[in-house]
């Protein structure tokens, strides 16, 4: 495999929102087409009524509007630099919302992920790191990119995420850092909501942690979700989000451990878990995780081994890809180990395939380092 075809594209943006979405759209733009076509034939086979998706998709540009109005400026950009439609760009932004409800569940999408904080007492470099498996459709491969925020207006930021979208997971030059795992609830879907990307792309504009956690408090949701939100400072913590409530997890043993189940005893007595039943294998990955990582001191070579766990394939902490009950592939499509203090992400594509990691660096005009 070339270079281009092992690792993920390195794209960096600067100037107001628009300038940013409309070079992010341009530098990226087959990537962006990839994203799109993934979306709309998935949206075809579900034979999701267009009138349906064209009242989801102004029910989510209003709620954006109101939260964050340089988002959409940003997404519009991104639509002129590729030459798609702001509806395209709304898609890519709010797809586990959208899938959702098109398919008429609340079952979670795809992102069903493993992630870990290590705190520096538990660190061998005495630093803060946090890293996470991203498990998606296989054909994700080829529309993720990672993104080099420079902004004017605060700290810039370095996000993995799919080509057409503002954040996924990534860190900041204030040195916070977020993780994301899929959740399941009862109370899915029952209200309007900010698409989870856009509320990461915000706790990641923040200055402080306490900032952060702010918005992710604040914002109101359509789905469940669990953020990792770490820090240089040497803190984490889990937040696992129901739409209208959050329940706040704390490290145990030095260790922030989540995947794709709720754990928070408090959750539990209030909501119900709907997700397990689709991803069985979370409660696996998240004991052997915990158990795999019980030395005294963690280096990132121990958080990588334990991100390539294969014990119990398929349903091993990082899959293979194979078939899913959603009418696609699936796999492990990328590990993320994350330095905040440092400022950079090592990503490695399908590690389950052979994981080769590139560092890709915060830093303005900085390469990445094969």
């Amino acid at each position: 495999m070339t270079t281009q075809q092992l690792y993920f594209p390195l794209i960096e943006v600067s100037g107001n929102a628009y300038q940013r979405g409309l070079s992010h759209g341009t530098q990226a733009k087959e990537r962006v087409l990839g994203s799109v076509a993934i979306y709309a034939k998935s949206l075809a086979k579900l034979a999701f009524a267009q009138s349906d998706l064209r009242t989801l998709l102004d029910d989510f540009a209003h709620e954006i509007e109101r939260f964050e109005p340089s988002y959409l400026e940003e997404m519009r950009g991104i639509a002129d630099g590729a030459g798609v439609s702001l509806d395209d760009i709304l898609m890519i932004n709010a797809r586990t919302e959208i899938m959702a409800q098109a398919a008429r569940t609340a079952e979670r999408g795809s992102d069903e992920c493993t992630s870990v904080g290590v705190l520096p007492r538990r660190s061998a470099t005495g630093r803060y790191v946090q890293g996470q498996n991203w498990d998606n459709r296989v054909d994700c491969a080829d529309t993720i990119i990672m993104l080099r925020v420079l902004r004017e207006e605060g700290p810039d930021l370095l996000t993995f995420v799919e080509a057409g979208g503002l954040a996924r997971y990534g860190l900041n030059s204030a040195g916070i850092c977020l993780n994301g795992n899929g959740l399941s609830s009862d109370r899915d879907y029952s209200q309007a909501g900010i698409p989870l990307p856009l509320i990461r792309r915000k706790a990641l504009e923040q200055e402080h942690f306490a900032q952060a956690v702010q918005v992710i408090y604040a914002a109101p949701k359509a789905c469940s979700c669990n953020l990792l939100l770490g820090s240089k400072l040497g803190t984490a913590i889990n937040l696992e989000c129901a739409p209208d409530e959050t329940f706040v997890i704390y490290p145990e043993n030095g260790l922030a451990v989540h995947a794709n189940h709720w754990v928070s005893n408090a959750a539990l007595t209030k909501l119900k878990e709907t997700g397990v039943p689709g991803s069985p294998d979370s409660i696996f990955r998240y004991m052997r995780v915990k158990e795999l990582l019980d030395g005294a001191q963690l280096s990132v070579d121990d958080l990588k081994a334990a991100f390539a766990d294969t014990l119990g394939t398929p349903y091993s902490v990082c899959r293979p890809p194979r078939a899913s009950n959603k009418g696609y592939h699936s796999s492990t499509t990328a590990t993320l180990i994350m330095d905040p203090e440092a400022g950079f992400i090592e990503v490695a594509r399908m590690p389950s395939l052979g994981a080769h990691f590139a560092r890709y660096p915060l830093a303005r005009g900085a390469d990445v380092q094969f």
